[in-house]
């Protein structure tokens, strides 16, 4: 798989938003660590009106007042920030329009950003534009990240905003951060502004980001939480990132890491997360094996056809050889074919179904005519009528004269029938 490119414009974007962090945050070495393991943040307390303003910890740690530190930030231009954002609206040139965001969101004082992020707002935010947005929430966070989560709050629905100002706030002042999430939610289900703790500290704190996860309900909020964490897993390194995924004693989060981990290795590793796969089974790493033979017969299916045959009979067999299908199928479905015949014993349902979708498109012909393989009768004839419909809209004079041509089941043929019908009236219309 080929590498993709980041555009410059992103890069740039991305890059600025790092240097904003790194020139608001100032020295690491002069503030203390805010956190001294995984379990100093739990002993806050709850109110955010007791959590000392994030400000003033930015402050100490710019440098003092000698310095141009976040809290001495003034705007350099004559012009109001709205008209200067307005301006902006009209750059063309990406470089241009990067370099003059960074120098705007730099130069807003404290009490700017909320007329600014309102205004950003209020147009709507077009995709090319999110990263735009995330440095101005991220800088405002820098700031005042009470006064930025108080508004985020109240204004904006959607997640990302109060997301990305915690991140930002976490990564300075985690304690304030972890408080603040925990005094501004009600309930037993999932916190959601954990999931922005969670992406600030899992660089520079991944067991207290991980003890933070664990603690949080399934929900879709965990996932994009342990989303957050994967990177820093990473960084250690693949087997480090197995072990703790193995160390997990909640099932299904267990299940979900396992999902993302295995994608995220599936093609720089196939035969290890293979390996992986099966020595570690949940309700998902099943259907994960074939994704990895996949992967591993597009790379070298002597290789994969190997590694199944020494596999015991089983599901992990099966999987494997429906790994092995799907990636032969699209290239040479009549290879496919011989393959599920020479390999009967372990060819499954759902063996048939996928070689029928990943032929299809090349060979619709030899496609159906091996979804009679079905042993469950529903299924097959579903597949039938799903598959022949498509067939009919797409070329309907091919999918027309094999219908004529071959038995299907009685309820199938009554189906297709129609369809054919449908299929004349509407060309007759």
């Amino acid at each position: 798989m080929k590498a993709k490119i980041l555009p410059v414009s992103l890069v740039l974007i991305v890059g600025a938003i790092g240097f904003m962090i790194g020139r608001n945050s100032g020295s690491r070495s002069e503030t203390p660590p805010a956190t001294s393991g995984g379990s100093s943040s739990r002993n806050l307390s709850a109110g955010s009106g007791s959590i000392e303003s994030s400000a003033s910890v930015a402050k100490r740690s710019s440098g003092g007042s000698g310095s141009r530190g976040v809290m001495e930030k003034k705007s350099t231009s004559s012009s109001s920030p709205l008209t200067r954002l307005a301006e902006m609206k009209n750059v063309v040139d990406p470089l241009d329009r990067t370099r003059q965001w960074l120098q705007f969101v730099d130069s807003l004082g404290e009490n700017e950003f909320e007329s600014v992020v309102a205004a950003f707002r209020e147009d709507g935010i077009p995709e090319g534009r999110m990263g735009d947005y995330s440095m101005l929430l991220t800088a405002w966070a820098k700031l005042n990240p009470l006064a930025a989560m108080d508004y985020a709050s109240k204004n904006i629905k959607n997640p990302f905003a109060g997301q990305t100002i915690l991140a930002a706030w976490a990564g300075y002042d985690p304690n304030s951060a972890i408080s603040w999430a925990k005094a501004n939610h009600k309930g037993d289900d999932a916190n959601p502004w954990m999931v922005g703790v969670i992406k600030g500290i899992a660089f520079q704190d991944r067991e207290l980001a991980s003890s933070l996860l664990v603690e949080m309900p399934r929900s879709v909020e965990r996932g994009q939480a342990l989303d957050g964490l994967l990177p820093s897993l990473l960084q250690q390194g693949i087997d480090k990132t197995r072990d703790w995924v193995n160390s997990l004693t909640d099932d299904a989060l267990r299940d979900g890491a396992v999902t993302r981990v295995a994608n995220q290795t599936m093609e720089k590793d196939p035969l290890g997360t293979a390996d992986w796969l099966i020595a570690n089974p949940t309700e998902t790493s099943g259907r994960m094996v074939d994704d990895a033979l996949y992967a591993m017969t597009k790379k070298d299916e002597q290789a994969a056809m190997d590694y199944y045959s020494k596999l015991p009979a089983g599901d992990a067999r099966s999987n494997s050889l429906r790994g092995i299908i799907n990636a032969t199928a699209t290239e040479d479905p009549q290879r496919a074919v011989a393959l599920m015949d020479a390999h009967s014993s372990d060819v499954t349902n759902r063996v048939v179904e996928q070689f029928v979708w990943h032929s299809f498109q090349s060979n619709p012909q030899l496609a159906v005519a091996n979804i009679g393989r079905l042993t469950d009768v529903q299924s097959r004839d579903r597949m039938y009528s799903r598959t022949i419909d498509y067939w009919l809209n797409n070329d309907p004079q091919a999918a027309i004269a094999w219908v004529n041509n071959n038995n299907l089941p009685a309820n199938v043929s009554e189906n297709v029938n129609r369809s054919i019908q449908n299929l004349q009236q509407q060309k007759k219309n």
